[in-house]
């Protein structure tokens, strides 16, 4: 009985759509949005984080970065100024101190800053110029494709030299050989040693535009503050991050005389903290989606009852006769609270599978692995099933306190 109840509720909410096209597609549209832009966010979002995730686990998990602020501590509100301002720079004479450490395999000091890349006529603005120590290889994970990398006579000299990406490479000298070149940074003359490839990065083709050059060299041709630099430890085989992090930690307190009651002056940032850092700006960013696409399913559903409460009325007769002839008002109104959910589980249907393809289309056009959940699928469903009932309870309410003589003598 309960399945013949089904079958024909489904069948009568499909014959309702069937009839009223263009009414049930406008009721419908809102519903695809909001499912849709749901879906096609929790897809963005869970690629770049599991692609994030992988990078990590690639450029080495146990790795970590030394610095003189806590990046990753990002206030989301200003709760006032905070004591990592006061932190003194981390210096070159700590860098090589902490790569002595037993626990430490390398350590490469790094320094960012920006310029414009000139050869002839062609001119590259927004360059991501990286200062990095010679060996910067062991923790950001790249190919040198042409030319050679950075040696540490070029840091110890401060020589004018750059590696160039392979993007950066074809727009700046088409199909010439760019190694020896010489390219103008920032208004200053730097010859063109290498040419590399990021690996294993999501970013690798968003960062066409980046350049390598030694710390020592930013700081002297391109008036870089030696104030910012930044350690990148890299972890030797035989010794687990807490231990190297432990040594660091040791080894800065002592250096800079803190006592034991004194907070650190320093920060030690490890990987997994900034997928902690991406997990809360995106928490936000969903949620403003999320209240966005929220706003599109109110309106959706708001579409629902008036599509209801214009298919009880135009049934009322029919509603009279099936009471007249025994239908109780459950039966009565569980078929329009199903007609409901069948016409908001259809929206968000069509919702997932386009939500579904922007994913798709963003997996393929970008190296974005963007894919949709199996828990966003199922919450859809869940979410559709739930409003078709809020929705549709006040129309199937309605249509199942009918008194059946009233509804029999309905024109």
């Amino acid at each position: 009985m309960r399945l013949a109840s089904l079958q024909e509720g489904a069948s009568l909410a499909l014959d309702q759509l069937r009839n009223n096209k263009f009414r049930s597609g406008l009721t419908i549209l809102g519903i695809v949005v909001g499912v849709a832009t749901v879906m096609a966010m929790s897809a963005l979002i869970q690629g770049v984080r599991s692609a994030i995730l992988s990078d990590i686990m690639a450029a080495g998990p146990t790795n970590f970065y030394l610095a003189r602020y806590d990046d990753t501590d990002v206030q989301l509100v200003s709760e006032g100024p905070s004591r990592s301002a006061l932190n003194p720079p981390i210096t070159v004479a700590e860098a090589r101190a902490v790569a002595r450490l037993p626990a430490v395999r390398n350590t490469i000091i790094g320094l960012n800053t920006g310029g414009e890349f000139v050869y002839g006529r062609q001119r590259l603005g927004g360059v991501q110029i990286a200062g990095r120590d010679a060996g910067w290889t062991d923790f950001t994970r790249a190919d040198i494709v042409a030319g050679r990398n950075i040696v540490p006579a070029d840091v110890r000299s401060a020589n004018a030299v750059v590696l160039i990406t392979t993007d950066m490479a074809e727009s700046l000298f088409g199909l010439l050989d760019p190694i020896d070149r010489t390219v103008r940074v920032a208004g200053q003359p730097f010859q063109v040693i290498g040419v590399f490839q990021l690996t294993n990065n999501i970013f690798a083709e968003l960062e066409g535009n980046m350049a390598i050059t030694p710390y020592t060299t930013v700081i002297k041709h391109l008036n870089a503050s030696g104030r910012n630099v930044g350690v990148f430890v890299v972890t030797a085989p035989t010794a687990t991050q807490t231990e190297a992090m432990d040594q660091v930690i040791t080894l800065l307190r002592g250096s800079r005389g803190l006592k034991p009651r004194d907070e650190n002056n320093f920060a030690l940032i490890r990987q997994e903290q900034i997928i902690a850092t991406f997990n809360r700006f995106t928490g936000v960013f969903f949620a403003v989606m999320l209240g966005l696409s929220s706003v599109a399913l109110m309106v959706g559903g708001v579409g629902v009852i008036a599509i209801m409460m214009i298919s009880v009325t135009e049934r009322t007769r029919e509603i009279g006769i099936r009471k007249a002839v025994g239908a109780t008002r459950s039966e009565i109104l569980w078929q329009f609270l199903f007609e409901s959910v069948t016409v908001t589980v259809i929206g968000s249907t069509i919702g997932m599978a386009v939500g579904a393809g922007l994913a798709w289309i963003v997996a393929a056009l970008t190296p974005v692995p963007a894919s949709v959940p199996l828990a966003t699928i199922i919450a859809a469903l869940t979410m559709a099933a739930i409003a078709g009932v809020l929705f549709g309870i006040w129309p199937a309410w309605r249509a199942a306190r009918m008194d059946p003589v009233v509804a029999l003598r309905y024109e």
